[in-house]
């Protein structure tokens, strides 16, 4: 069993962190989520910021109660500790410091944030210390952000760009409780492949343990009210006493919610018609639902989920203060489909609802079986899932540490080299590839495509140190015919043609970057036609860079310097190979140069295209270096070194 292994039998514990700023929906979901966790078996932990909400089922898990936070209206910005009372740097500090020991306190195999860093921007300094604790917790956590089906859109792109840049930082995906073939996430929210490929499609997570009793009369082909657990609601339940005023013949139910004051609610019962009944939410909700003849409501995740469930006729005025658009978008989408009928907010009168109410009552009810609400399971399998790759990750990582060890212990140096394929101009992917070089202070080989390179790039390496060009083909053109693998400079060219684009190449490159360009070839998508092998020492070309370990029995010349160790998952379209994987590979080309003479192998080349990085594969590459360089046996060579070395023996 390696440091970082749970014993077998061991529960994985989970602790998620909740802030419920207006009703307690997202609470409630996150509870969900948590008790289906439990039946599978977990230990959860559920840390709720918000205002005590009794009535949320958290069976099966520690609820951990923060010092809580409200807003009023729509105001996010703004939190309240209590009623009136701004929430003060000492409130705020005394939760940030709540989760960092309920943090140590539970030891996580899995960390869930509730919608940051996609939203509870105000809550960024506690997220931020408790994410930062967590990186650098051993073993390290999984570390998952948890999103309903459609956001609030970012108001800048500097948000979205944010969002990503910290997810790319700290975590390891997003579980989307939500389903694409319905509302995709890029319906509210820019969706790059970098954020695409690290999405956990949950389905929607309903809240159907509630229960109630069996056999109970209430809501029979009642309209039903209900505006959530707050008095956002309180504008809609205003216009339903209209409406129910003009439908006398209906009975109608309606629903207020816990955080409406007492005054309030007491004026909406003194004036409510006699058809009406007004009462506190009642947790039989579903049952009342699914014996309505109408469900009115707002728009909300879990609203929806109830609607569904019930398969209730519905008539959707989605929640649209201030900047909120989440509701809207889902209820649009919802009506699109002909699911529900959706009234705006800001317009509606009693009139107009009452007569969307008759209309509503004449049609048939809505076929909701395309809506799957088994998410709260399939989240659960989805962060086991999760803590079984990061284990294997945190267990690679020791085995590279203890490999490293190994080979400090023998007295061993192993040298390693990078290669960087595919620049032709000043890039910001480009300008986060010097900075690393420079932070790592190691030798960089630029792989150059000579037919696209700019006067730009050579101006922009002129002053940079450690950083070789080498001549990546000539134009990166695929030639091979359809269905064959992708290559420039294959068998299915002529030879003469081939050996014209590397001189041409070549030629170029040294007017670009005299001096700086080294006589290596690296073919693009690392083939090559043995016979244009044979022919590179006449063409000045000194080394030879593909993938793989060179061939022992290969000839002399030209070098053989290869690449072994690539981050990126090709075969799947881009993004970071699944990790423990990615560094076993790493620990067995370290152990092959352990059970071989010293320099008898070429030196362990590193693999990387700076214009397809997204961050996780920038975050590992960071990783390994900093463990290679930390380790007191790696040292990083340039070819420039090896091409002098070879000359020499000459």
């Amino acid at each position: 069993m390696s440091a970082t292994d749970t014993p077998a039998g061991t529960p994985s514990r989970v602790l998620i962190v909740v802030t419920h700023l207006l009703g307690v929906g997202h609470l409630a979901r996150m509870a969900a989520v948590g008790r289906a966790m439990a039946a599978a078996g977990m230990e959860v932990t559920i840390a709720s910021g918000g205002r005590v909400a009794a009535t949320v089922d958290t069976t099966g898990c520690h609820r951990i109660q923060l010092p809580p936070v409200h807003c009023v209206g729509t105001d996010f910005r703004t939190l309240y500790a209590a009623p009136g009372l701004v929430a003060n740097a000492a409130h705020l500090a005394a939760r940030r410091d709540a989760l960092i020991e309920a943090f140590d306190t539970v030891r996580p195999d899995a960390l869930l944030t509730e919608l940051y860093p996609f939203g509870r921007r105000s809550l960024a300094a506690e997220f931020d210390a408790l994410l930062a604790h967590a990186r650098a917790a051993t073993p390290r956590p999984v570390i998952l952000a948890s999103i309903r089906d459609v956001l609030n859109p970012p108001s800048t792109p500097e948000k979205a760009e944010g969002a990503l840049a910290t997810l790319a930082t700290v975590y390891d995906g997003v579980l989307f409780h939500g389903a694409a073939a319905l509302v995709p996430l890029s319906a509210s929210w820019p969706v790059p492949p970098a954020l695409e490929r690290r999405l956990i499609e949950t389905g929607y997570v309903h809240d159907g343990a509630r229960t109630f009793e069996e056999g109970g009369s209430d809501g029979t082909d009642e309209v039903i009210v209900s505006g959530g657990g707050s008095a956002a609601g309180l504008p809609l339940a205003r216009h339903a006493l209209a409406a129910a005023g003009l439908i006398p013949e209906r009975q109608w139910r309606l629903l207020v919610g816990s955080g409406v004051p007492a005054e309030a609610f007491a004026t909406l019962e003194a004036e409510a018609p006699a058809n009406m009944r007004v009462e506190r939410t009642r947790p039989d909700f579903p049952a009342l639902l699914a014996r309505a003849a109408l469900s009115i409501s707002q728009a909300g995740y879990n609203t929806v989920l109830d609607l569904a469930a019930a398969k209730a006729r519905a008539i959707l005025v989605p929640f649209a203060e201030g900047a909120e658009r989440e509701q809207t978008q889902r209820a649009g989408e919802l009506a699109r489909r002909g699911l529900v009928r959706m009234l705006a907010a800001a317009t509606l009168t009693g009139a107009e609802l009452a007569a969307a109410v008759r209309v509503a009552l004449g049609e048939p009810r809505p076929d909701w079986s395309g809506i799957g609400r088994d998410g709260a399971a399939r989240t659960a399998a989805g962060v086991e899932a999760a803590i079984a790759r990061r284990r294997a990750a945190n267990d690679a990582f020791a085995r590279l540490e203890a490999t490293l060890a190994r080979a400090r212990t023998a007295g061993r140096t192993l040298a390693f080299w990078w290669r960087d394929d595919d620049a032709v101009a000043p890039t910001p992917a480009l300008e986060a590839l010097l900075a690393a070089r420079a932070r790592w202070a190691v030798p960089l080989s630029l792989a150059v495509i000579p037919a696209r390179a700019t006067p730009a790039l050579a101006e922009r390496l002129a002053g940079e140190t450690q950083v070789d060009v080498l001549l990546h083909g000539w134009a990166h053109a695929n030639h091979a015919p359809a269905g064959e693998k992708k290559a420039e400079f294959g068998a299915h060219r002529p030879l003469a043609s081939m050996i014209a684009d590397i001189e041409a190449g070549r030629a170029r490159l040294d007017t670009l970057f005299g001096t700086r360009v080294l006589p290596v070839f690296v073919p693009p998508w690392n083939r090559i036609a043995p016979e244009l092998v044979e022919r590179l020492p006449a063409l000045g070309i000194a080394a030879l860079s593909t993938y793989k370990r060179r061939p022992p029995d290969g000839p002399a010349a030209p070098l053989r310097l290869n690449t072994h160790w690539d981050p990126i998952d090709w075969r799947a379209g881009g993004g970071l190979v699944e990790e423990a994987g990615l560094l076993d590979g790493l620990v067995r080309r370290i152990e092959e140069e352990l059970a071989s003479p010293p320099d008898v192998l070429e030196p362990i080349g590193l693999l990387t295209h700076h214009l397809v990085h997204d961050g996780w594969i920038d975050r590992l590459l960071g990783e390994v270096m900093d463990r290679l360089l930390a380790s007191g046996t790696v040292r990083f060579i340039s070819p420039r070194v090896l091409l002098a070395a070879q000359a020499e023996r000459r």
